[in-house]
Order: structure tokens, then C-alpha cells, then sequence
């Protein structure tokens, strides 16, 4: 994975300890919300609020509002800049279901219990979205430039577990080049795509990741910033963010919460049309059934980045398990994909 600057290490460090404190604070105020002894009285649903939770909580309340009515159990959220601190809540048996992106969402799958109940599409109804690269309009930055280093370049990366905006750049764009970001640019700092995409719009950095869903919110909410950047590299498809909830719910209200994301804005009449305007406000189409298999592409890009780091260290053997651990992934993702072809 990325060295980042002893700077950015002791951030990262703090926010994983805030991450923890945080889920720890939950539970000195959650026990009612345990999935222990049947049907709970309340139900936390985390969301990794990739803007800021002012813009965000007034867009996810609706749909809250219609689970607990459908449900019969009330749902309250729990907003997180902090990748980290969404894992450790649901590790800590503090919020129960959540909205994830890929990577933390495998983490929870891995580390806390959890598995994948659906996954979302976009208002285009595709499953999947992009990491970029922007910069500032008219600067003359282009993906060519940024990839010749020299140390010319301020650059924003995400948090280590983002998904678009670390995992895939890194995947897809610096590692097939051998670049290693400190190594690369005068300046990596670390931060959440709305404060990445502010931060060029500025001109505070030069380059910068972010993601396709995240462009539209700023479209949308700040048109004058959003005219000041461009995108100059797009990744291959990602996929889209998923629902996960700790395996150990009650078997009947999961199949409720399932039931709930699977009709969400389906149908006609005024209830599906309200509902469809909910999630346009998500810049969503929809939820769609799904579960841990989706994730694959997200282990493989994992993998990738353990070889890429092996590479690094030019270590032989620890580049041959590396290798053989990548190979036996991928190939196993395509038997996979070939015995399921419409999933």
C-alpha cells in the first residue's frame, strides 16, 4: 500500500482511534439497539457520509423514515467520514446494517460479521461507477503529466480504505507504472472526496482522486465549484456501494430489511413515486439482490495491491506467493462469473 508522509501516518492513526472511540461511544448509548434476544426496539444504520453529514442526513431521513414503517422496527443513522469507524462500529455490534462502499465493506465482511443483502444501481440503473482524477480547469494537467512525477504536483488522495479513492487509482493507474505517490508528487495528502474535490477547485492541490457518483452531488449542490475542475483519468468499472447487516440479525427482520431494499421505488402509484424521488436525491435507481460473491472484483484489486507492494520490496518469494495468491484469485473470480453469467 501507499508510504504516505509521517504526517498523513499520524493522521490516518488518529482517525482510527477516533474511528474506535466513536463505535465505543455507541455502545455505552446502543444496548437497545442489540440484535441479541429477537426483534429489537431500534435499529442503527450506518452511512459512510463521503460529503458532509449537513448535506447528507436530509437525504438518507426519508428512506430511514419508510424502513422503520415498513419494518416495524424505528432505524436511526450513524454518519462517519471515517472508513474505519464504520468497520469497528459494526464489529462492535453497534449499528446493526449499513451503506457501504466495496472495500470497507469487505473489511466488515471480514472483520466484523457481516455480509452483503444487496447492492445499489445508479439512476441509469448501472451497478457500478468510476474512481477519477481531476484537476483544475484549464491548468494544463493532464494524466500523462501527473504520471511523469518530478515532484511538480500537490496531490490528494483518499482514505486508505476508499475505494475510488485510493484502491483503484492505485490499481489501475500508479502501480501498473511502478509509481509510488510520495515518491511521485511534492505533496499527498489524505482526505474525503468532497474535501479532495474543494481542495482543487481552489487551487489548493493540483490533482486529486474522487469518483463519477461523487461529481454529481457537487454538480448538483456547488455548480460554481464544480465548473472549476475536469476530470483527466477515469478507472475501469467499480462496483456500485452495497447494504450490508451483521450475520447474526434475526433471520425474519433481515428478510424484512431485504424485502424493503428490493421493492424500494418499484412499481406504480404515489408511494413508488415518492419513493423514486428519494432516490434521485441518492442519485440512486434502485437496489438489486446481491451477496458476498459481489465483492470479488474489490479481493482481486486487494490482491493486486499485496503484489504490487511485494514488487516494491523486491523480495522473490514474497513476489511469488504474491503472484500465485493473485492468479489463484482471478481464476477462481472467472469460474465464478462463467457458472453465474446473469449476476
Amino acid at each position: 500500500m501507499i508510504r504516505r508522509r509521517r504526517v498523513t501516518a499520524v493522521g490516518a492513526a488518529v482517525g482510527a482511534t477516533l474511528g474506535l472511540l466513536a463505535a465505543l461511544g455507541l455502545a455505552a448509548c446502543s444496548e437497545k439497539a442489540s440484535t441479541a434476544g429477537g426483534t429489537p426496539k431500534e435499529l442503527t444504520f450506518s452511512i459512510l457520509s463521503a460529503e458532509n453529514q449537513s448535506s447528507m442526513a436530509p437525504l438518507w431521513q426519508p428512506l430511514l423514515d419508510d424502513m422503520s414503517a415498513q419494518i416495524g422496527v424505528k432505524v436511526k443513522p450513524y454518519f462517519a467520514t471515517n472508513y474505519t469507524s464504520l468497520v469497528e462500529a459494526m464489529r462492535f455490534k453497534q449499528v446493526q446494517l449499513g451503506w457501504f462502499s466495496a472495500d470497507p465493506a469487505l473489511e466488515a465482511v471480514k472483520r466484523a460479521n457481516a455480509e452483503v443483502l444487496g447492492r445499489v444501481v445508479d439512476a441509469g440503473g448501472e451497478a457500478s461507477y468510476e474512481s477519477v482524477l481531476i484537476a483544475k480547469k484549464g491548468s494544463g494537467i493532464t494524466v500523462d503529466k501527473v504520471l511523469a512525477c518530478g515532484k511538480r504536483y500537490a496531490f490528494g488522495i483518499g482514505d486508505a480504505k476508499s475505494t475510488s479513492g485510493t484502491l483503484a487509482p492505485m490499481t489501475y493507474l500508479f502501480d501498473p507504472k511502478g509509481i509510488e505517490p510520495t515518491n511521485c508528487f511534492k505533496v499527498v495528502r489524505s482526505a474525503s472526496h468532497q474535501a479532495n474535490f474543494l481542495s482543487v477547485a481552489t487551487g489548493v492541490l493540483d490533482v486529486a482522486t474522487n469518483n463519477t457518483v461523487g461529481l454529481l452531488f457537487y454538480k448538483r449542490q456547488n455548480p460554481a465549484m464544480f465548473d472549476k475542475i475536469e476530470v483527466i483519468w477515469k478507472s475501469p468499472p467499480l462496483p456500485e456501494s452495497s447494504i450490508i447487516v451483521r450475520k447474526d440479525m434475526d433471520p425474519a427482520l433481515k428478510e424484512k430489511i431485504r424485502q424493503f431494499f428490493l421493492t424500494y421505488g418499484v412499481g406504480a402509484g404515489p408511494q413508488a413515486d415518492k419513493q423514486r424521488k428519494v432516490l434521485a436525491g441518492l442519485a440512486y435507481g434502485g437496489f438489486r439482490p446481491a451477496d458476498d460473491t459481489y465483492l470479488d472484483p474489490v479481493r482481486e484489486m486487494e490482491a493486486a495491491q499485496t503484489l504490487a507492494e511485494a514488487k516494491r520490496g523486491h523480495d522473490k518469494a514474497k513476489i511469488d506467493a504474491a503472484q500465485k495468491a493473485f492468479d489463484q484469485l482471478r481464476a477462481a473470480n472467472a469460474q465464478k462469473r462463467a457458472a453465474q453469467p446473469d449476476v
